[in-house]
């Protein structure tokens, strides 16, 4: 079975999960990589930049509505469908492990700055801990459609 046919054959919120967290990694990628020439460019870590936020949400928000829309072009029955009792229940306890995953992450940031004293730093492992809190909300729920919760 190609990918593409175990694609089609996904239930649709599992198919929204997985573009999701394809477009959120794909999005941290190219935030960081404008914080990294950044930093580079100046020599330490570069300050906060409202524009690469504001650039990080536009590039989220159009790469979301395009996939969604596309996706729910596809299977529109499923799309409007209301989230049945199970796919609540994923949503839930995958919500709720990704929690854990900001608070580690965010705590290791506050460590970091507790040793480096480097608030730009701070700033951006904030942001990068609730990007990658959010991309294990994502994972979670394919993990445990996989899994048949």
């Amino acid at each position: 079975m190609s990918m593409l046919t175990a694609f089609r054959n996904t239930p649709f919120r599992e198919k929204t999960a997985w573009v999701m967290a394809a477009i959120l990694i794909a999005g941290a990628v190219f935030y960081f990589q404008m914080v990294a020439g950044a930093s580079e460019a100046i020599g330490r870590t570069a300050p906060p930049v409202v524009g690469f936020v504001i650039a990080y949400v536009v590039v989220i928000v159009i790469a979301s509505v395009i996939a969604m829309t596309a996706l729910g072009a596809t299977s529109p029955r499923e799309a409007e469908a209301p989230a049945d009792e199970r796919e609540r229940q994923v949503a839930d306890r995958a919500a709720h492990w990704a929690g854990y995953v900001l608070a580690v992450l965010l705590l290791g940031a506050l460590w970091h700055y507790s040793v480096n004293q480097d608030g730009h730093m701070l700033f951006h492992l904030g942001f990068l801990s609730l990007m990658v809190g959010q991309i294990a909300e994502y994972i979670f729920q394919i993990y445990l459609f996989r899994r048949g919760v």
